[in-house]
Formats: C-alpha cells, sequence, structure tokens
C-alpha cells in the first residue's frame, strides 16, 4: 500500500489541486496533516522541510515537495515510478 502524508490547511487550493492530481492516479492521500490547526506541526513541517508552505508532500517517507515540485514528478514520469504504476 502507498502511504502519502501531506501537510496542509483548510483553505488551500494547491493542496487541493495536489489531491486531485493524485486521485486521477488512483490514489488517496493517507494521512493529513492540517498546520493551520495544529500550529506545533506546523514548526516540525518548518524543521523538517525547511519550508513554510503547504502542501508539502511525502510518498512512502519520499520527500516529494509542493505542488508544483509534485507537478514536476508527475510531468517528467517520476512520479508514477514512485507510486509504483
Amino acid at each position: 500500500m502507498t502511504d502519502i502524508l501531506m501537510y496542509t490547511s483548510q483553505f488551500c487550493p494547491y493542496c487541493t489541486n495536489a489531491e486531485r492530481l493524485l486521485e486521477s492516479k488512483g490514489f488517496k492521500i493517507s494521512r493529513k496533516i492540517y498546520i493551520d490547526e495544529e500550529l506545533e506541526e506546523l514548526t516540525k513541517m518548518i524543521e523538517i522541510t525547511g519550508k513554510r508552505s503547504v502542501p508539502q508532500i511525502y510518498i512512502n517517507d519520499q520527500y516529494i515537495g509542493g505542488f508544483d515540485d509534485l507537478r514536476k514528478w508527475d510531468t517528467s514520469g517520476e512520479l508514477n515510478k514512485i507510486l509504483g504504476i
């Protein structure tokens, strides 16, 4: 099973786009961490990724990055390899 973790917020269009892209490939986000609801998670996300923006996406513990990064992985064909399709 593919484990997809996304740091997100309630009103994030890029998060919605990332989720739609993954759903179009037949995958659901396994775990969502809402940084606007859990402020300690925002601090943790910044420490881990060095980024302040959402989404921040991990697939099977591999750091993918934000939505623009996810789209680049998809365009290059590498996302399919990561997802095992």
